[in-house]
């Protein structure tokens, strides 16, 4: 048999094993289910990378310590900021990777073409800073996003100084500001079409990632 057909043969035994592992996570608890995907998802990177056991091995380590887990913690998070952010648009989501993901419009959190936050944003950050001082070992990452009206020279500027004021915020309301990294996308990430005023409104966010690594 040809090597290099007997090399992706057994990287497709292995995807399929990973995905019998995976199913079988229902039974564990967050935290195990957690560690158990990063274990999974670096063995197959590793398997791929390095192509024999010894980098499906690392890769297994690797993955296995980086991982994010969805503990009971995360998971009443989640229902927290649904109950604090319900009215205002703002969409709170579990990622593919463990993540909570809070996705805030434009219209409740800064003025067109401004930085500095609204009103109507500082109750849920509130909430959010709350959460955060109660349970310290979570990471949080703010991303700022623009529609694309303005040149990049305005937008990436922009989204970077809204992120920014968000983490301020949090930082007066007593969280570290060790914990919190910061990004700005401009109008590099859109999520509706930027030809409608609505698609533009949708836009204009910032989205605010809470993770939980699992323990090593």
């Amino acid at each position: 048999m040809n090597p290099s057909y007997r090399f992706s043969l057994k990287q497709v035994v292995l995807a399929c094993a990973s995905v019998a592992v995976l199913a079988g996570c229902d039974t564990m608890t967050p935290e195990q289910r957690g560690a158990t995907t990063g274990a999974v998802i670096g063995a197959v990177a590793g398997q791929v990378v390095g192509g024999d056991t010894r980098g499906t091995a690392i890769g297994a380590a690797l993955g296995g310590l980086g991982g994010y887990v969805w503990s009971r913690q995360m998971e009443e998070k989640k229902r927290q900021m649904e109950r604090a952010t319900a009215g205002t648009g703002t969409v709170v989501t579990q990622t593919a990777d463990n993540q909570l993901k809070l996705s805030i419009p434009n219209d409740i959190s800064f003025a067109t073409g401004r930085h500095d936050i609204q009103p109507r944003l500082m109750p849920i950050l509130d909430q959010f800073a709350q959460g955060l001082n109660q349970q310290p070992s979570m990471e949080v990452r703010i991303v700022g996003h623009t529609d694309n009206t303005g040149s990049d020279a305005i937008n990436n500027p922009l989204s970077v100084n809204r992120a920014q004021s968000a983490r301020d915020y949090l930082v007066s309301r007593g969280v570290a500001s060790s914990r919190i990294s910061i990004d700005g996308r401009g109008s590099r990430e859109p999520i509706a079409d930027n030809s409608t005023e609505a698609g533009r409104a949708r836009n204009r966010r910032i989205d605010i990632f809470l993770a939980e690594r699992a323990q090593r």
